[in-house]
């Protein structure tokens, strides 16, 4: 992601979400600046305390005080000193609850916009972006960002309103000196920006290194039974080095930028400290001002360093602030998935019709002109090789893509003119490696249909012939699948994934290989069970076995991403083609290489 937004949609972002923040902020800054004045007044006392009571300097003290004796002053200068601690405390305490809440408040107000909208974009752009990445963008970048917001940019007020307080005040007590103390500032700032513009784009280029890092690591995770299956572990290893290697090396590039600016920024400062402390003592010495304004000039002097130097590390920080909101705009600004204005009704359980429909992925054509239809409540099987197409079609079913070309229509509605949320909700899909979430094997299935019964329950996982193995549990339907389902067989999960569908009720229930991980027993047990099941469904059987679809009404037959035949299983097998062939080979009346690989 390289695109760059403007400041302004950062600031807007930035204003939106520290809206349920602004109370708690108001009064951390508030607080922060009351202790900015508080250490001023406190540099003041000492200034009084070694003039007016060590020296014996009263000619500048109030009326007030100027009649008091030694010891009266120091208790004065003591108590002043106390009633600023007890201010400073409480102020100190005001920030430190004020701030925390803000920082939260902001960044729930953050992680929900984005959550939120990452459910709302289209699953072609899931496809496109990595998990890894995704995630990465939801933490990593947000704590940047709060980071950021909540503590540097807190710093950089409250530095620009230490500056102008001891501005006003240290030159009050002498220009000079006061003059030769701020020329460095504006030195600094220059500096820290010019630094700034330098290191922005090597943050960018390392924030996109950690997470293709992050994509690494959570590829690895979850495919982890792949990994150890194959014993792949060293070349998983090799990749995530290569990862880690670039990444280390972008940081330690970044980390040689940053020891130039911290060294020269401590150069600059002693510099600076330097010039007051030399300024001072010749004119202390020559009289022109007092020993406590001297050391009150280089205590303000000395307090100024590390905030006026921090003015150059916020700005150096916004460079990476910066790269984290672009990474955050780009989730809150995808486009998301569009409802079609005024959404018709369809009646789902009507015929299905694919009408010359062309669709590929990016550049790559997967299906060409496929033409087809399904009566409401009949049976389609489609068989077809590897690549051939069978999948994009039940992907297209669910719109989770739109055809290129051509149409798709259910009861006569096509599908970009329906409700998209209705239309998934009715028509169930069980995938070849279906996703079950780390929960108990009940909440999986039941995720399709609120409130299930238990009698409705228990006829799904019969009829998805998943009965015995749950009664093989310890806890029954209670059982904790793991994480991706990792503690189920493959026939398991694509069983559970059956009765999940099968208790959904949905008007239109698409098997793509649903079937493939299970024995041919089982196989043929939860076919005879599916149209029985299915009611008044429709069904569609993507399979690669004949013995699958061989019962449907209707199969078809895709070679290179066209319909290269059709028919009932009868009509097929006197066809004598791919289908006949596969049929025959899958039976074994016909040698190996005798067809097509299906």
């Amino acid at each position: 992601m390289k695109k760059q937004n403007n400041p302004h949609k950062k600031a807007q972002l930035l204003a939106h979400h520290l809206r349920p923040a602004a109370s708690a902020l108001a009064a951390g800054i508030l607080a922060a600046l009351g202790a900015t004045l508080l250490r001023t007044l406190f540099t003041q006392i000492i200034r009084f305390t070694v003039d007016a009571v060590l020296l014996g300097d009263t000619d500048r003290l109030p009326a007030a005080l100027a009649g008091l004796e030694p010891g009266a002053l120091l208790l004065a200068a003591c108590a002043a000193a106390a009633g600023v601690a007890v201010l400073e405390f409480a102020v100190g305490f005001a920030q430190d609850s004020s701030l925390p809440k803000a920082s939260e408040r902001f960044v729930k107000s953050l992680r929900d916009a984005l959550y939120s909208r990452i459910q709302r974009l289209p699953y072609e752009w899931h496809v496109k972006n990595p998990t890894g990445d995704i995630i990465q963008r939801c933490t990593a970048d947000v704590e940047v960002v709060r980071t950021f917001v909540m503590d540097q940019v807190l710093e950089l007020i409250s530095t620009v309103f230490l500056i102008a307080v001891y501005m006003g005040v240290m030159f009050s007590m002498n220009t000079a000196i006061s003059l030769a103390a701020f020329a460095f500032v504006p030195v600094i700032v220059t500096y820290s920006v010019a630094f700034y513009n330098r290191v922005s784009a090597r943050y960018t280029e390392a924030d996109e290194a950690e997470g293709e890092l992050s994509s690494v690591v959570q590829e690895n995770l979850t495919g982890v039974r792949v990994v150890r299956a194959f014993g792949r572990e060293r070349d998983e290893l090799s990749k995530f080095r290569v990862k880690n290697e670039r990444y280390a090396r972008l940081w330690i590039k970044l980390g040689d930028l940053l020891t130039v600016f911290w060294s020269l920024g401590d150069l600059v400062s002693m510099v600076q400290v330097l010039c007051v402390v030399v300024m001072g003592v010749r004119l202390c010495v020559a009289g022109e001002i007092t020993l406590g304004t001297y050391l009150a000039l280089v205590s303000y002097t000395r307090q100024m360093t590390w905030p006026v130097r921090s003015v150059g590390r916020t700005i150096s920080e916004m460079s990476k602030a910066g790269v984290s909101i672009d990474r955050l705009l780009y989730i809150l600004e995808s486009r998301e998935e569009q409802p079609p204005a005024g959404a018709r009704e369809a009646d789902l359980h009507g015929e299905i019709r694919f009408e010359h429909v062309s669709f590929a992925y990016e550049e790559k054509p997967v299906l060409r002109d496929v033409s087809f239809s399904v009566p409401g409540g009949t049976t389609l099987g489609i068989l077809g090789e590897t690549g051939s197409g069978k999948s994009t079609i039940a992907l297209l079913l669910a719109r989770l893509y739109d055809p290129g070309e051509g149409r798709i229509t259910i009861g006569g509605i096509d599908l970009r003119e329906m409700d998209t949320r209705t239309l998934r909700r009715g028509v169930g899909v069980v995938l070849q490696e279906p996703f079950l979430f780390s929960r108990t094997l009940r909440e999986n299935i039941t995720i399709a249909r609120d409130g299930a019964g238990e009698a409705d329950i228990a006829r799904a996982v019969e009829e998805a012939c998943l009965d015995t193995a749950v009664g093989e549990f310890t806890d029954g339907l209670d059982t904790v699948v793991g994480e991706r389902g990792v503690t189920l067989s493959g026939g398991q999960k694509q069983r559970a994934a059956i009765a999940r569908t099968l208790l959904s009720g949905a008007p239109v229930m698409v098997f793509d290989d649903a079937l493939s991980a299970v024995d041919a027993k089982t196989d043929e047990a939860i076919r005879v069970r599916l149209r029985r099941a299915a009611g008044q469904a429709t069904l569609i059987l993507i399979a690669h076995r004949v013995s699958t679809i061989m019962q449907a009404e209707k199969i078809i037959v895709l070679k290179d991403g066209r319909i290269a035949e059709q028919g009932t299983h009868e009509e097929l097998m006197r066809l004598g083609g791919i289908y006949a062939r596969a049929a025959n080979m899958q039976a074994g009346r016909e040698p190996d290489g005798g067809g097509e690989d299906v």
